[in-house]
């Protein structure tokens, strides 16, 4: 990248030792460069609205003002691609996931335990993070991201049934925020189980499961392994591991499996896909969202093969369009359609039966 490309960077921090250790590895990019340090929320607003970065790196947990109410204002104000800060562990999943649907285009882990461990993963995926968000498409928050949906009213005749039809989705930067827009759209009744690859570490994906399940009148639950695959719920590929479909459609169950050398991110979509089109065959809706990288592209041709069907995310409302793009150019498509519309799209590719069923 050449000097007029650098990005600048403003870095907002609590603690002088990560503001250093973030500004040393930002600077050590040529594609970057620091250009403000920031020791709290109120400094970051004012030196936000005074230098004008690129890019923001964003602490979550700071005085006076936290990381989720600055992000507000930077998304309201002034919005432009933020990175968040998070540090490790469950506990903290959940304001994470807050902040990516907020607008934050990605996180990264703080370090844990000996810093000089944990340095080379943190500052290839500190730049890594950077990179998505120099590439990144910032779009108006969720409308429904706020929600909370009435929980389904249980119908006496409506138990558990197995799926004749899935809908595999992958998902990676940018998906959490898609997510929030999707699933709480999604029926009750919808006559198909829904698996989702978002690329996340294992101790986020139940913080993901839980806020959309608290904003949804479907069923979401983290997928287990040996799980059935029942109509009406939205599983969530556990981070950290594969999860595939296996049997037969009817009677599917999720398996999970360690990470296969030849696959990158976990939970990885081309696992999850390819199963899916054994299994199921045309009796597939695969989904592929915002997010780096061509995960889930192998995985959609295997699906148009056996003549499932394919849904994607239109560069416009994608957060990052790599995904979407490898996808198309890999497999095609047999619609491609804008956030606001992918749950109508994804209902459409469903069989009706239950629906007729229930009201009956």
């Amino acid at each position: 990248m050449s000097e007029a490309a650098t990005r600048s960077v403003l870095i907002v921090d609590d603690s002088a030792f990560m503001r250093k250790l973030i500004a040393e590895m930002v600077d050590a990019s040529p594609a970057f460069r620091v250009i403000g340090i920031a020791r709290d929320g109120v400094d970051a607003l004012a030196q936000l609205r005074r230098l004008d970065p690129d890019i923001v790196t964003l602490d979550l947990e700071m005085p006076k003002l936290d990381g989720l109410d600055v992000l507000q204002q930077i998304m309201s104000e002034r919005p432009r691609p933020v990175v968040v800060l998070s540090a490790g562990g469950a506990q903290y999943g959940d304001a994470t996931l807050r902040a990516l649907e907020l607008g934050a285009v990605d996180f990264v882990r703080k370090p844990s335990g000996p810093v000089s461990l944990d340095l080379p993963v943190i500052r290839d995926r500190l730049l890594a993070a950077l990179e998505a968000a120099s590439r990144a498409t910032l779009a108006p928050p969720p409308a429904v991201s706020a929600q909370r949906a009435a929980p389904a009213v249980p119908n006496p005749l409506d138990v558990p049934r197995f799926a004749n039809h899935v809908v595999v989705v992958a998902s990676s930067t940018g998906g959490p925020r898609a997510l929030a827009e999707i699933v709480p759209r999604l029926p009750a009744t919808l006559n198909a189980a829904v698996v989702i690859a978002q690329h996340l570490p294992g101790e986020f994906t139940p913080a993901l499961a839980e806020r959309l399940a608290r904003a949804s009148s479907i069923l979401v639950r983290e997928a287990d392994d040996r799980m059935p695959l029942c109509t009406g719920t939205v599983y969530i590929a556990r981070g950290g591991v594969n999860t595939s479909v296996t049997g037969l459609a009817g009677s599917a169950v999720l398996r999970q499996s360690a990470p296969a050398p030849r696959f990158g991110a976990t939970p990885n979509a081309d696992v999850l896909f390819e199963s899916a089109a054994q299994v199921f065959g045309a009796e597939c809706t695969a989904v592929v969202l915002t997010g780096m990288g061509r995960d889930g592209s192998t995985g959609l041709r295997r699906i148009r093969a056996a003549r499932g069907h394919a849904i994607v995310q239109d560069e416009m409302s994608s957060a990052i369009y790599g995904m979407p793009r490898s996808a198309l150019a890999e497999a095609g498509a047999d619609d491609v359609v804008s956030l606001s519309n992918m749950a109508s799209a994804i209902i459409g590719m469903v069989p009706k039966e239950r629906l007729e069923w229930l009201t009956a």
